[in-house]
């Protein structure tokens, strides 16, 4: 979990009288982050960060729990982001098939040149967190978003299923996915990978069952026997080591990621917040007053 939400809660429970307007301002990159990465355009990020923060205005002195908040910024800020009125030119058109990501393994399969610090390299990591920006808005939503909770927002699975709605299992069944799509598509688009000559075009029956279950693995879900089964595939091919290299990269990628939320941008946005707060606040007082 983003320790701004804990730092907010940690500030509302200080009861000073400008904490919750502290709390919102803690609060204001977290959600201008997250609906960069769902919105994928800066200006639906920004209404989605304003018009959030302005229902968590009245709503956050009754939070103690930073997951109860979190949980519910996220649910709030998900539903406005999947109603914005702009559409990213990299919007899906198409539902992942797990049968299809697997296929695509055996062709791609490459080792990565390690990063350096040249201008040329720095440059080059820019271009990849942007490769990784556009990649993700590719993903349909419903894939889109456990990846961008669980992977980059870093809610558990069960705190992801929550904010969404759904089971748990649902959760682990699309997250994989995206993770797969979102390898597959960094691999054949970025450039900097080069190819190994000896890389079969297909996956073995075994190897496709191996790949499918990378993510429980690399989740520390498999245990047992199904654990030292895929631990003994891997140990005898070299295949589905570099794919699950590559796979472990791509999560590490996205537990990295800022889409260049920068709150310098918004500081109209926040100013109009704060403004827009203090107005509700005194209209309850109001309220309260002529009761």
């Amino acid at each position: 979990m983003r320790t701004e939400i804990i730092d907010a809660v940690e500030t509302l429970r200080e009861n000073r009288a400008d904490s919750v307007e502290q709390a919102l301002v803690q609060l204001q990159g977290v959600i201008l982050s997250f609906s960069m990465k769902v919105c994928g355009n800066r200006e639906d990020a920004e209404d989605t960060m304003q018009e959030t923060l302005l229902q968590a205005a009245s709503q956050l002195p009754h939070f103690d729990r930073s997951e109860a908040l979190a949980l519910w910024l996220y649910k709030v800020a998900r539903t406005r982001c999947l109603m914005s009125r702009r559409k990213s030119k990299f919007a899906p058109k198409h539902t992942l098939s797990l049968e299809r990501l697997l296929e695509s393994q055996g062709n791609s399969a490459s080792i990565s040149r390690r990063n350096g610090s040249t201008p040329e390299e720095v440059t080059l990591r820019r271009e990849r967190r942007e490769l990784l920006q556009q990649t993700v808005l590719k993903l349909p939503p419903q894939y889109r978003l456990p990846l961008v909770l669980h992977d980059m927002e870093d809610l558990s699975t069960k705190e992801t299923a929550a904010a969404l709605g759904i089971r748990e299992g649902t959760v682990r069944v699309r997250l994989h996915r995206a993770r797969l799509f979102l390898r597959n598509e960094l691999e054949r688009t970025s450039g900097q990978r080069r190819e190994l000559p000896e890389a079969p075009q297909a996956l073995s029956r075994k190897c496709k069952a191996v790949v499918a279950a990378l993510s429980e693995y690399l989740d520390e879900r498999l245990d047992g026997e199904p654990c030292g089964e895929l631990e003994k595939h891997l140990r005898g091919c070299q295949m589905c080591q570099r794919l699950l290299a590559e796979l472990q990269r791509t999560i590490e990628q996205c537990r990295q990621h800022q889409p260049g939320a920068r709150l310098k941008a918004s500081a109209c946005a926040r100013q109009t917040l704060l403004a827009e707060y203090r107005r509700v606040l005194d209209t309850l007082k109001g309220r309260r007053n002529g009761e």
